[in-house]
């Protein structure tokens, strides 16, 4: 019998329930971990509560986490859907992220930097978004009961039943 214990690394930040989780392959600097997070209503706005007149920023629930894989400590939030998101995924070198959202979008990220690169319209909810092993591709599975393979390069999607 092994008397080797397994200790948990806990990433706090998330006060809902978390929903989807996307790990990168291991790079040069390590790896990454994208989480995606249930939002509430109140949480598809930036929330603030004014307290003695003064504006404290509450949460950034409904938005994709960043962090660094063997410490768990915080990178950066993904600021951009007006919706829960879903679905998250990293690429394999941990440079682009994807995100699927209750607004009807997926969007495609530079993880390095945070900016959106651009935004894939769907006709309902986006549930889940993966990258191809090359990164050429991106799946997305949504609501409407179809799933699009789009090329990255091109921006436009092939609908796959």
């Amino acid at each position: 019998m092994s008397s080797f214990k397994q200790t948990p690394l806990t990433c706090n930040g998330h006060t809902r329930p978390v929903v989807h989780l996307s790990f990168s392959a291991i790079t040069p600097s390590g790896y990454y971990l994208i989480s995606a997070c249930k939002g509430n209503l109140a949480a598809l706005f930036l929330i603030y509560f004014i307290i003695n007149k003064t504006i404290v920023h509450v949460s950034q629930d409904g938005k994709p986490m960043l962090r660094q894989g063997e410490t768990g400590d915080w990178i950066g939030t993904f600021d951009g859907h007006k919706g829960a998101v879903w679905g998250v995924a990293l690429n394999k070198q941990a440079t682009k992220a994807a995100t699927g959202a209750a607004d009807f979008s997926a969007k495609v990220w530079d993880a390095l930097s945070g900016t959106e690169l651009f935004t894939l319209s769907h006709s309902h909810i986006v549930r889940s978004v993966d990258f191809s092993q090359n990164d050429q591709f991106l799946l997305t599975g949504s609501n409407e009961k179809l799933l699009k393979i789009y090329d990255l390069e091109k921006h436009d999607s092939r609908k796959i039943i």
